[in-house]
C-alpha cells in the first residue's frame, strides 16, 4: 500500500509512535545509520586526465594522428623539420578532446544543481520539543513543520493541514499551486499530482501551514530518483558525429590503400623507393581533409551566433547541427505551447456580463494566477479592481480552501450588507435558491434552469476551462458567518484555461509540413491537454490522448504502434518522459524534447536534443540541456530547426567542397605517377592547398543563409549518411575534372602550371559549392565573405610563384604572361562544367 492510502494514525503506527513527542534523539542516530543523510549522491567521475585520454577513441581522432606523426615523419625525412601541419592537427585534436570533456560535465552540474534545491535548515519535533535542523539530518518518521514560503525538505505524508497548497510544477510539470489535504486517498497509480496528501523534496509552500511525516529522504525522495536517473542517463551520440565518424573511417581506409598503390605502382615504373615512399606518404595525408573537424567546429560556433539572434542560445555544438536533423520534437504544455496565464476564455451571466464582473472584483484578493485572469478580464471592460473595491468596502473575507473549495467575501452597501460567493460550481448551485433575469429581477432557479446551467458548466469543462461560478446574497442586517452562504442568487460563471501562444499553430503546422512531429506532454489532466492538442492541431480527438497511468499498461513491444498512434501525452512522470524520448529514439527518430522542471532533466538529456526553457525553467533543467530557448516559445524550436538545416547543409557543402578538391590533388599525383611521369606536386605544395586554398573558401561556405525551401523538405534518417551514391559520383566527377585540368598544366607546361591549376581551379570551383541553382541565379556577390576570401587566396598563390623569396621555399618558378593566360582559362573551367551537371539534374 502507498503512504497516501493510509490513515494518518497508520502512517505513525509505521514510522513514529509518538506524535506528540516526534522521535528521541537516540532513534534518530539509530535511523541515521541505517537510512544515511537526507542529500543526494553522485559517484565520483573519472579525473580530467582520465577523460582526456578517452576522447581518443574515435576512429576519426586516430587517423588525424596518425597523419600527424606521418607528416612529421616525411618532413624529418626530408631535412626540412616543417612542423606547420603536424602541429595544426594536434591542435584540432586536442580542441575536439576538450570540447568531449566539457559536454560529459553536465550530469555533475546537474546533480549539484539538484543538491541545491534542497533547504538547509527545517524546524521539527523531537523529543516534545520544536527545533530548527539541517536538512541533512532528516530521517524517515520525523515530523516536519511547514510554512508558506518554505521548501519542503523530504517526502512526507501529511499529518495536518491548514490552508496548505505547494507549487509542484517543477516536479510534476502541472502549473499553479496545489491545494494539499492529510485525508487519506484510497485510490490506486495515483500521479504525484494528483497525491494531495503527500509533500515532496524540493517543492515550494505557496499558502497556509502543516505538519507533515517524513516517509523518504535522500535518494529514496522524488527527486532523488530524478537524480538517479540523470546520473545513469547518456547523452546520444549527434547525427552530426555519426556520420563524420564514418567519413573518418572511409577517408582513412581509402588514403592506406591510395598509399600502397601508389607506392607499389612507383617501384614496378623503376622509381626510387625512398621517394615513392614521401610521395605516397605525402598524398596520404593529402587525402584526409585535416582542417575539417576545426572547420566543423567554426561553422557550428557562427551557426551558434546566428540562432542566438532567434533566442536560441546554444550550450553544446553539436546541438546546432542536430536540431536541423530533428524528425520529433516532444513540447511541454504550459509556457512553451501555451502562454503559461490563465485567461478568462468564456463569460456566461443570467443578468448582465458588466455586473457579474463587477461581483468577480468584489470577491477577489489577488491571491493566484485566477483572480489574476478576472481583474485582467474586468479591466479589458473598462472595470478597475481598485475603483470597484471601493464602491462596497470589504468588511469580512473567507478565504478560499481546498475543503470547502469557494471564497466569500462580506461588503458594505448603501442600504446593508452584500455577501458574494465564488467557487466550484457544483457547489453555489447547490446553495442557489434563484437567478438574477436579465431585466435585473429575482426569479425561482427552476428545474429546467437548472438543467440549462449545467449544460452550459458541461460546455465549459469538455473544452477544458476551469469553471468558477458566482452567487450572492442582499442582507438588511450583518448576517453570521452560517447564513453567509446560504439562500445564495446565481449571476453567472466564467471559464478560463491557460490559452494556447498565438504563434504556436502556425509552428506546428510548419513542423508537420517539414516532416518533424509535434508531440504534447504535459503533467496536466487529459481533457485540458486534448482540448489544447486539437486547437493547436497536434491531434485532431481525445482518441489521439493518453495518460501516464495507461501508458504503464503498455509494454515495451507494443509501445512502437503506440507512439505512432498517440500525440498527446498527460498526467506524465519523468520516468514516462524518459521512456518516450527513448521509444522515438528506438524507431530511429532525432528526438528534440522541451522541458522547464526538475521532473524534465532526465529526459532533457536523454534527447538528442535537450532544449531547457529560459524565463521559467530551473537551472537543473538548464544544465541537462543543449538548447536554452531565451522567450519559452515553441516557434523558436523551428525557427532554430531551420537555421540547423542550413548549417547542415553548409557543413555538408564545405565537406563536398573538401572532398572534391582532394580528389583532385589525388588524381593529379596517381595519374602522373600512372604514366611514369614524376610526381607533379611536393610535399609543401600540397600542404599550402589544403590548409590555405581549400579552408578559406569552405569556411565561408558556412556562411551561406538557409535555403528557402530547407523546411519543405522531411529530415535526415538518423543513420543516413553524409553523401548518397550520386553525391559520391559527383564529387568524383569534379575532382576528376579539376586533376584532369592540372595534369594538362603538367604536361604542355611545368609543374608550377600544374600548382596554380590545381589550387586556382578550386577557389573558382567553391563557387560552384554555394547552391544547387545555377551560378547564374545566385551570382557570385551573395556570399562577399567567400568572394573576399577567394580573392585573398588568389594574392597568395601569386605570392608564392612570383616572389622571388618565396619560390625556393614552395618550388615554383615565374610564369610568363602566355602561362598565366592558360592558367587563367584552365582554372575557369569548373564553371561551365558545373552549369551543365545542375541543368542536366534539374
Amino acid at each position: 500500500m502507498n503512504w497516501y492510502q493510509m490513515e494518518s494514525q497508520e502512517v505513525m503506527d509505521k514510522l513514529n509512535r509518538f506524535k506528540d513527542r516526534g522521535l528521541s534523539q537516540k532513534e534518530v542516530i539509530k535511523r541515521q545509520r541505517h537510512y544515511g543523510k537526507n542529500e543526494l549522491q553522485s559517484e565520483k567521475g573519472p579525473g580530467f586526465f582520465r577523460q582526456f585520454a578517452a576522447q581518443f577513441k574515435d576512429f576519426m581522432i586516430l587517423t588525424l594522428l596518425a597523419a600527424a606523426g606521418i607528416s612529421f615523419f616525411a618532413s624529418y625525412a626530408q631535412g626540412e623539420m616543417n612542423l606547420t601541419d603536424p602541429l595544426i592537427i594536434l591542435a584540432i585534436v586536442i580542441l575536439n578532446a576538450l570540447l568531449g570533456i566539457y559536454q560529459e560535465k553536465k550530469a555533475e552540474h546537474s546533480l549539484a544543481h539538484l543538491r541545491s534545491l534542497q533547504t538547509p535548515q527545517c524546524q521539527v519535533l523531537r523529543d516534545g520539543k520544536r527545533q530548527t535542523i539541517s536538512s541533512p539530518e532528516l530521517v524517515p518518521g520525523d515530523l516536519v513543520y511547514l510554512d508558506t514560503g518554505c521548501l519542503v525538505p523530504a517526502d512526507g505524508r501529511l499529518l495536518l493541514t491548514h490552508n496548505l497548497s505547494a507549487n509542484e510544477s517543477a516536479l510534476t510539470g502541472e502549473t499553479g499551486s496545489i491545494e494539499k489535504t492529510s485525508d487519506s486517498l484510497p485510490m490506486e497509480n495515483l500521479s504525484l499530482g494528483d497525491q494531495l496528501n503527500m509533500v515532496f523534496s524540493g517543492t515550494m509552500i505557496t499558502t497556509g501551514n502543516g505538519l507533515f511525516c517524513v516517509t523518504e529522504t535522500g535518494m529514496n525522495t522524488q527527486i532523488g530518483k530524478i537524480a538517479g536517473m540523470l546520473s545513469h542517463e547518456q547523452a546520444p551520440q549527434t547525427p552530426l558525429t555519426r556520420r563524420l565518424n564514418h567519413t573518418g573511417k572511409v577517408l582513412g581506409i581509402l588514403a592506406l590503400i591510395i598509399c600502397a598503390i601508389l607506392f607499389f605502382l612507383g617501384l614496378q615504373k623503376n622509381q626510387p623507393v625512398f621517394d615513392m615512399f614521401m610521395t605516397s606518404v605525402s598524398l596520404g595525408v593529402a587525402a584526409i581533409p585535416e582542417s575539417l573537424p576545426a572547420l566543423v567546429t567554426i561553422m557550428l560556433s557562427l551557426g551558434v551566433e546566428r540562432m542566438a539572434k532567434q533566442c536560441a542560445v546554444i550550450r553544446h555544438l553539436p546541438a546546432v547541427e542536430t536540431l536541423g536533423s530533428a524528425s520529433v520534437i516532444c513540447s511541454d504544455k504550459t509556457g512553451t505551447l501555451t502562454q503559461n496565464r490563465m485567461t478568462v476564455r468564456n463569460i456566461y451571466s443570467t443578468e448582465n456580463e458588466k455586473t457579474l464582473l463587477r461581483y468577480f472584483l468584489l470577491c477577489n484578493n489577488q491571491s493566484g494566477p485566477l483572480e489574476h485572469a478576472l481583474i485582467h478580464y474586468g479591466a479589458s471592460s473598462g472595470l478597475i479592481y481598485t475603483e470597484v473595491r471601493k464602491e462596497f468596502p470589504i468588511i469580512e473575507e473567507i478565504p478560499f480552501d481546498s475543503i470547502r473549495k469557494r471564497m466569500t467575501t462580506l461588503h458594505r452597501t448603501p442600504n446593508g450588507y452584500l455577501a458574494i460567493t465564488k467557487g466550484a460550481p457544483e457547489f453555489i448551485l447547490a446553495n442557489c435558491h434563484s437567478y438574477l433575469d436579465k431585466d435585473g429581477s429575482t426569479r425561482p432557479l427552476t428545474h429546467t434552469m437548472r438543467h440549462r446551467l449545467n449544460e452550459q458548466i458541461e460546455n465549459y469543462t469538455a473544452n477544458a476551462l476551469r469553471v468558477i461560478a458566482l452567487g450572492f446574497c442582499l442582507h438588511k442586517s450583518r448576517p453570521d458567518n452560517n447564513s453567509l452562504e446560504s439562500h445564495l442568487v446565481f449571476l453567472g460563471m466564467a471559464g478560463l484555461i491557460d490559452p494556447p501562444r498565438p504563434e504556436a499553430y502556425a509552428a506546428v503546422k510548419s513542423c508537420q509540413h517539414a516532416g518533424i512531429r509535434p508531440i504534447m506532454i504535459t503533467g496536466d489532466h487529459k481533457n485540458t491537454a486534448a482540448a489544447i492538442g486539437k486547437e493547436l492541431g497536434i491531434c485532431q480527438t481525445k482518441d489521439e490522448v493518453i495518460t501516464g497511468a495507461d501508458l504503464d499498461a503498455i509494454s515495451d513491444r507494443s509501445l512502437p504502434a503506440a507512439l505512432k498512434k498517440y500525440h498527446v501525452f498527460a498526467r506524465v512522470s519523468p520516468a514516462h518522459k524518459v521512456r518516450l524520448v527513448k521509444g522515438y529514439q528506438a524507431m530511429g527518430n532525432v528526438v528534440a524534447m522541451t522541458g522547464d522542471g526538475v521532473n524534465d532533466a532526465p529526459a532533457l538529456k536523454a534527447a538528442d536534443i535537450g532544449c531547457a526553457m529560459g524565463r521559467t525553467g530551473t537551472d537543473v533543467a538548464k544544465n541537462a540541456s543543449d538548447i536554452i530557448l531565451m522567450d519559452d516559445n515553441f516557434s523558436t524550436i523551428v525557427s532554430a530547426v531551420r537555421e540547423g538545416r542550413g548549417i547542415y547543409d553548409n557543413i555538408k557543402k564545405a565537406i563536398h567542397f573538401l572532398l572534391s578538391c582532394n580528389i583532385g590533388e589525388i588524381m593529379t599525383i596517381f595519374v602522373a605517377i600512372f604514366f611514369g611521369l614524376s610526381a607533379p606536386l611536393l610535399p609543401v605544395q600540397l600542404l599550402f592547398i589544403n590548409l590555405v586554398t581549400d579552408s578559406f573558401p569552405a569556411l565561408c561556405l558556412g556562411v551561406e543563409p538557409p535555403d528557402p525551401d530547407s523546411m519543405n523538405r522531411p529530415p535526415l534518417s538518423k543513420n543516413e549518411s553524409i553523401f548518397h551514391f550520386d553525391t559520391v559520383f559527383q564529387m568524383v566527377l569534379e575532382g576528376m575534372f579539376i586533376g584532369s585540368l592540372a595534369l594538362f598544366a603538367y604536361t604542355s607546361g611545368n609543374s608550377t602550371m600544374c600548382f596554380a591549376v590545381l589550387s586556382l581551379s578550386q577557389l573558382v570551383h567553391s563557387f560552384n559549392m554555394r547552391s544547387e541553382h545555377s551560378l547564374l541565379e545566385t551570382g557570385i556577390l551573395g556570399n562577399k565573405k567567400l568572394l573576399f576570401s577567394v580573392l585573398f587566396c588568389i594574392v597568395l598563390q601569386c605570392l608564392v610563384i612570383c616572389v622571388p623569396v618565396l619560390q625556393p621555399i614552395f618550388h615554383t618558378q615565374a610564369l610568363n604572361p602566355r602561362e598565366w593566360v592558360v592558367v587563367g582559362i584552365l582554372s575557369l573551367m569548373p564553371i561551365p562544367l558545373m552549369e551543365i551537371s545542375k541543368r542536366l539534374h534539374g
